[in-house]
């Protein structure tokens, strides 16, 4: 017995798209991608078959940007290539297949965490609800478990990191994980120490505006720039004290550099310098120096003055000598 649904006419019909799609990958697909996304699943609904060439003109996209999508939806599991062309991927099923892990046990350790992985369901719960509209996926949550267990964050991190990357509106995965490893490399795991950090940031971002307005820079620094700053503050541990001397150095140079200046507070690091006395004391003591090597070359040039002219009435002497000698 073989069983026929009546296909509807295409103005009754519809095409479904999985939740999992808005709640996972929709914020990460670019504009054209998402078009082409989208009509492969229309398409694939009728058995349609259709060449690239006419998915551009279809949807009025360059055709390289139609090869860029079908690669980007390739390589991130929306589609999967066969022999005759592509099959889109059944989203629910692959999240389904990623969440599934058999618990046949329960170990020590899992027991002992119970009342920790309970504060960190109210967590997740709570950044559900606030941040994701209550609709978030299912693989942040094996997300934002990894992240406690890499990371060691408390719960009040884990809020504050969304809480960053909601105000930023970059609420992707790529961006957040980019995030808690900037956070992780500088030994955050408590929101004390978080907050420590914010204050460093803070007095750190105060120095960039402070050198960039006494440099004239009103436009504001390049990346490269700020790294310099962050190298003097952070790792020579130098204040403002100390950069000032070699900020008011600037104005012995025509044109000078954000090199120059690194090169001149990185030559006081090498040389151990670190507070603005030992600075100042070997600047004076350079000054010095400078002065007697150039009252040196003085007299040295001044000496080699002397005895050319001494050379010069011998050899004028001597020829007087000569021609008086001639002339008797």
């Amino acid at each position: 017995m073989k069983l026929e649904q009546k296909e509807k006419p295409l103005l009754f019909s519809e095409t479904a798209i999985s939740d999992i799609f808005f709640s996972e990958y929709l914020s990460n697909l670019p504009g054209d991608y998402i078009k082409i996304y989208l009509y492969l699943i229309f398409l694939s609904k009728y058995g349609k078959d259709i060449k690239l060439n006419d998915l551009s003109k279809k949807l009025n996209i360059p055709l390289k940007t139609i090869n860029d999508g079908i690669k980007y939806l390739e390589e991130n599991n929306l589609i999967m290539k066969k022999t005759n062309g592509y099959i889109i991927v059944d989203l629910q099923e692959v999240t389904l297949h990623n969440l599934y892990t058999p618990n046949l046990t329960i170990s020590k350790e899992k027991v002992e965490q119970t009342s920790k992985n309970k504060s960190r369901a109210k967590v997740i719960e709570h950044i559900n609800n606030m941040y994701f509209q209550g609709i978030m996926g299912p693989s942040w949550y094996n997300d934002i478990d990894l992240w406690f267990r890499k990371y060691n964050f408390d719960e009040q991190v884990m809020i504050a990191l969304f809480d960053y990357c909601y105000n930023k509106s970059a609420m992707h995965r790529n961006y957040v994980q980019t995030v808690a490893e900037a956070w992780a490399s500088n030994k955050i795991q408590t929101y004390n120490d978080l907050d420590m950090y914010y204050e460093k940031q803070e007095s750190l971002n105060k120095f960039k505006k402070t050198i960039a307005k006494k440099l004239g820079k009103y436009n504001g620094l390049t990346q490269y720039e700020e790294a310099y700053i962050e190298n003097w503050i952070v790792n020579f541990g130098y204040d403002m004290n100390i950069i000032e001397i070699a900020l008011k150095r600037t104005t012995l140079k025509q044109n000078p550099t954000f090199e120059y200046i690194n090169s001149v507070i990185t030559d006081w690091h090498d040389r151990n310098l670190k507070t603005p006395s030992e600075i100042n004391a070997f600047l004076e003591q350079r000054k010095k120096q400078d002065k007697n090597i150039k009252n040196l070359k003085t007299q040295v040039s001044k000496v080699h003055y002397d005895q050319r002219t001494y050379d010069n009435l011998d050899f004028l002497y001597a020829n007087q000598v000569n021609g008086e000698e001639l002339n008797g």
